[in-house]
């Protein structure tokens, strides 16, 4: 008989529990699909005595993550502490250094590290592995590197944090504020206590450099990703969004061109009828533009215990049956850097709110300053009048260049009749 893959779990949280419950649970089918067994060897977690709904009394125990890797009797460490560096990059590491397979869900760690990881696993003959990094349960790394492994990308677009999806979904369908829906969401266990890496964009923009990284076998630096989060989006743009034919999501877009890569997450307008648009609450969706396939659209659960053990376990699988892939779909050694296409060259259309004194003369003002930065409007809303209050206006522009966009709204926020900055989305024809 083929002896098992001996597995050591570092990090017994939320998802290093539902490993624990999967590979428990379904041991004898995965037997039968990979012939062989996956047993866990040894685990590491700060709280030895709490209960992880699996009997952990016959395997080893390490309060020190680190000494995991150099366990002999472990074939592959899996690591689910989190954090782009400190002890989950040391485990990894030394895992590596002493020739154990390396499965993780830590997308930070993939987006500052991957490409030097995967470099020393792909030395040593090992595999670095880590679907569970981006999108919870949607097999999106496998489908970029091996199902679409025969097209060149144009892009790579998704919503990549269900926390966010949710938030804005809730303020489309309630019309409530940000903040309310916000601390329903920490309530319901959908946001951290401390959701700023959720809301700010940084988790979308790590799992986006990830992507960006696999689809166009690049090095990628973390500080080229343009982040916005969706702080200042409010229910009054996702209304007037609604009215114009948009809904608002936020989106991680990774776009190869002449110019190099642009790489932004961002609150962006998309079109009512766009498929990506339909997304709602807590699920991702991930859109790949390749030159033979075209567009192709996955969906899914892109969080929780349930699906992002799916994918850790995925990847046991695929090394316990053998299956070998280069971590970016090429060596890392031939990983190429490709130039940072620059937020103000972006190139499209906005929509902007501004909060204007109701007085003559001043849409004529806005107009004048839009066009000395040559920005055409498409579109204008103004609902009611109030002669000497504030009043919300809205338009749409034609596509223009960010940097016009940028210097025409710093010109209308100085006038003394715009009461509040305006607010600038951006609209993507998806």
């Amino acid at each position: 008989m083929i002896p098992p893959v001996r597995v050591g779990i570092a990090g017994l949280g939320t998802v290093g529990a539902g490993v624990l419950k999967l590979l428990h649970d379904q041991a004898d089918l995965r037997a039968e699909r990979c012939g062989r067994r996956i047993v866990v060897s040894a685990v590491s977690a700060r709280e030895r005595n709490k209960d992880r709904g699996v009997d952990l009394s016959t395997v080893r125990w390490y309060q020190d993550a680190a000494a995991l890797a150099s366990d002999p009797d472990i074939d592959i460490v899996v690591e689910l502490i989190g954090g782009s560096d400190g002890i989950a990059r040391t485990l990894c590491e030394a895992a590596i250094a002493n020739g154990r397979h390396v499965v993780t869900a830590n997308k930070a760690l993939i987006a500052h590290h991957g490409a030097e990881l995967a470099r020393a696993a792909e030395e040593r003959g090992l595999t670095l592995a880590y679907e569970a990094a981006v999108a919870g349960g949607i097999p999106v790394i496998k489908g970029i590197r091996e199902g679409l492994a025969a097209n060149r990308f144009a892009s790579v677009v998704g919503i990549l944090n269900g926390t966010c999806n949710y938030i804005l979904s809730e303020m489309r369908e309630t019309g409530r504020e940000f903040a309310e829906v916000l601390a329903e969401a920490q309530k319901l266990g959908y946001a951290e206590a401390d959701p700023s890496f959720d809301i700010d964009g940084v988790d979308a923009a790590h799992k986006l450099a990830v992507l960006a990284g696999l689809a166009f076998n690049a090095q990628v630096d973390f500080a080229d990703v343009h982040i916005e989060g969706i702080r200042h989006v409010s229910a009054l743009d996702i209304g007037f969004a609604d009215e114009l034919g948009f809904r608002i999501k936020l989106l991680g877009i990774a776009r190869r061109s002449d110019a190099g890569l642009e790489l932004r997450v961002h609150p962006s307008m998309v079109r009512r009828s766009s498929p990506i648009a339909s997304v709602e609450g807590v699920f991702n969706a991930v859109i790949a533009q390749g030159d033979f396939v075209d567009r192709v659209m996955m969906v899914g659960r892109g969080a929780g215990a349930g699906p992002t053990a799916s994918a850790v376990v995925a990847d046991l699988v695929d090394i316990a049956r053998g299956c070998r892939a280069p971590s970016f779909g090429v060596p890392a050694a031939r990983l190429s850097t490709v130039p940072a296409v620059p937020m103000r060259s972006r190139h499209g259309a906005y929509y902007v709110r501004l909060m204007v004194v109701d007085r003559p003369g001043v849409i004529a003002d806005v107009a004048a300053l839009l066009r000395d930065q040559s920005v055409s409007l498409e579109s204008f809303l103004q609902r009611g009048r109030s002669p000497g209050d504030a009043v919300p206006v809205v338009m749409t522009t034609h596509e223009t260049e960010e940097a016009a966009m940028t210097r025409a709204l710093q010109a209308i926020g100085d006038m003394d009749a715009v009461l509040e900055p305006p607010r600038m989305i951006r609209i993507e024809p998806f």
